[in-house]
């Protein structure tokens, strides 16, 4: 999941290109009509839910993002989140329960190596368990080696500043994948490398100048660990998943994802908000439950990167809504109808050829929102700050999953519950002068 220093960039940017779609004039539509039915997805469409190693586990070691909560840089403190680390066979039986296909953890590096050299085998054996109740459960896990977090040596090290960074990286990676390889996992070697480098810029692990240094670092560190998980697992698939920011995803992600594009094996996606010319007010990016949401502005990512990347699968590999404190949101928006209107924008990119081949909810629980407690993905809420049983309360998304799994979508005859928005900035200028509609 990303932050809201990432969000602040997106509203920005997204907002900013409205006068440019405004007043610009662009060619004749040619987008498939919109079908009265829509089909359900293929039979082996991999349904799922992610979540991340520090945002759910608790009991977190020394890290650079336990030290930025601990000094003061973070609206709540990290407490034990909603401690996933002792909690997790009966959350991995809830997603089952909800017959999902995948998974997905992150392995934390800063669990497994808490010394330069030095690997943890109880932190190690840890993750075997995890990994082993996914796949008992049915699941296959998807598993991500970096999700912003390393060790507090890296971190006294320079974190990535450090001219080792890339070689102590690998080091870590290449050894969590021979220990995991044996089940088959889909791999996700860096989280939203773009949101990545907004959050050390934004807490001092990085200069503004040094930005370009980390980018190619976190590039180099994606290519060689490809090629690595690919000798151990022939047949991998392996992805860094980027965070889809509107209008301007190319000039913002594109660079690093050019270097790292001959090794995708997907494209990994992570679709959370839309935005339109007529929303002046920029919204505040700190309260991420009142960012606007446009359940079609799935379709049109989807669509970019289909066009971008031709030929590459595509996989949602995060998507939700947040509320304030579980709290209903001003819009009137519910969980169970975004997911509901989302996975039939999914139908319809399918219907239409895109290749789409999965999609994860984010996220199974609520969990510590790089900083706060406030904002609330889950499908089961938790509240951290209250309740001391950390109890896992559905939401009516639960059913509305659960019954979207059984029937691999929504039904044949299902609208959605919100038109499209006018001129959505999710994929300008496309989504202006060739709209995805609804059925008459």
């Amino acid at each position: 999941m990303h932050s809201p220093s990432g969000r602040r960039i997106l509203a920005v940017v997204a907002l900013t290109a409205a006068a440019f779609l405004i007043t610009s004039t662009f060619p004749a539509p040619a987008r498939p009509p919109a079908p009265e039915r829509i089909a359900p997805m293929p039979a082996d469409f991999l349904w799922g839910v992610a979540a991340s190693g520090f945002q759910a586990e608790g009991e977190a070691p020394d890290s650079n993002w336990r030290r930025y909560a601990e000094s003061g840089q973070t609206e709540d403190p990290y407490l034990n989140s909603v401690d996933f680390r002792n909690r997790f066979r009966s959350d991995i039986a809830l997603a089952a329960d909800l017959g999902v296909r995948v998974y997905r953890i992150g392995i934390e590096w800063a669990r497994v190596q808490p010394q330069p050299g030095v690997w943890d085998e109880a932190g190690l054996a840890y993750y075997d368990e995890v990994v082993s109740a996914i796949t008992a459960a049915g699941m296959r896990p998807m598993l991500t080696l970096d999700h912003w977090v390393y060790p507090g040596w890296a971190a006294d090290r320079g974190g990535w500043r450090d001219p080792e960074i890339v070689t102590n990286w690998l080091a870590n990676a290449r050894h969590v994948v021979d220990r995991f390889a044996g089940a088959d996992p889909l791999w996700v070697s860096f989280n939203e490398p773009t949101m990545y480098l907004v959050n050390e810029l934004r807490h001092g692990g990085i200069t503004a100048a040094e930005l370009p240094t980390m980018a190619e670092r976190i590039a180099q560190a994606h290519n060689s660990i490809y090629d690595y998980i690919h000798a151990v697992q022939p047949g991998a698939q392996v992805t860094s998943n980027v965070a889809y920011i509107p209008t301007v995803d190319d000039a913002i992600s594109g660079a690093v994802l050019d270097r790292m594009a001959p090794r995708l094996d997907y494209i990994g996606i992570d679709y959370y908000y839309g935005f339109s010319p007529t929303q002046l007010e920029v919204p505040d990016p700190s309260k991420l439950w009142t960012l606007p949401l446009q359940a079609e502005g799935i379709y049109y990512a989807l669509d970019h990167y289909a066009r971008r990347f031709p030929g590459k699968p595509l996989y949602i590999v995060e998507n939700g809504i947040p509320t304030e404190n579980g709290q209903p949101r001003a819009d009137g928006y519910t969980r169970a109808d975004s997911l509901r209107d989302t996975v039939y924008w999914l139908q319809r990119a399918v219907a239409d050829g895109i290749p789409v081949i999965g999609y994860n909810y984010w996220s199974l629980t609520d969990n510590y929102e790089w900083g706060s407690y406030t904002p609330r993905f889950g499908l089961y809420t938790v509240d951290v700050l209250t309740d001391p049983t950390l109890t896992r309360v559905p939401t009516d998304a639960v059913a509305a999953y659960r019954a979207i799994t059984a029937a691999n979508g929504v039904p044949a005859d299902y609208r959605p519950t919100r038109p499209p928005a006018t001129c959505s900035l999710v994929d300008a200028p496309s989504s202006c002068t060739d709209p995805v509609i609804l059925p008459r």
